[in-house]
């Protein structure tokens, strides 16, 4: 490598990224939107020394040229194997049931969790999607841990459940 080409780049190493992508700039012709230094340093030394170097042979742009085949390259994506009618005909349309399976930590539904929390008793029903605590329904009883408690808590946790979903 030229010694100017290398100390061109050894340089690169100790200016701003505002200063790269000026050296970026002039490198390439064009601006670039990245802010990382490492990648900026790089691709600046690569094009540094591919002007030195003359960039790629001849023989390596025909080949590159015979590995791109453009007439396989997509213009469009592509159509979707199935299409919904704009009328919304339900005849065409699929449902099925969706339904998460439970936490096996959990009780089974109906069952009503209890806690002394600062001389409170909070009282929580598992139900089949969430829990009920005072008359509103939370997704999850860390919610309500935190609902009670103000800060963060693991829900089962707080009410005591063990990994094999007994209480204790």
């Amino acid at each position: 490598m030229d010694p100017s080409t290398d100390k061109k780049i050894q340089t690169l190493e100790g200016i701003t990224i505002g200063e790269l992508r000026e050296k970026y700039l002039e490198a390439f012709g064009e601006a670039t939107r990245s802010g990382n230094k490492r990648f900026l340093i790089r691709r600046i030394a690569w094009q540094l020394q591919a002007l030195q170097g003359g960039g790629l042979s001849e023989r390596a742009r025909r080949r590159a040229a015979e590995l791109v085949d453009e007439s396989r390259l997509r213009t469009r994506a592509p159509r979707m194997p199935f299409s919904v009618p704009a009328d919304g005909d339900p005849a065409h349309t699929i449902s099925r049931s969706f339904s998460l399976p439970q936490d096996p930590r959990l009780p089974m539904p109906g069952t009503i969790l209890t806690r002394e929390y600062r001389s409170k008793r909070i009282q929580v029903m598992v139900l089949d999607k969430g829990f009920e605590f005072e008359g509103e329904v939370y997704r999850s009883l860390t919610a309500i841990a935190e609902e009670v408690t103000g800060s963060h808590w693991n829900g089962l946790q707080f009410f005591g459940i063990k990994k094999n979903g007994s209480k204790g």
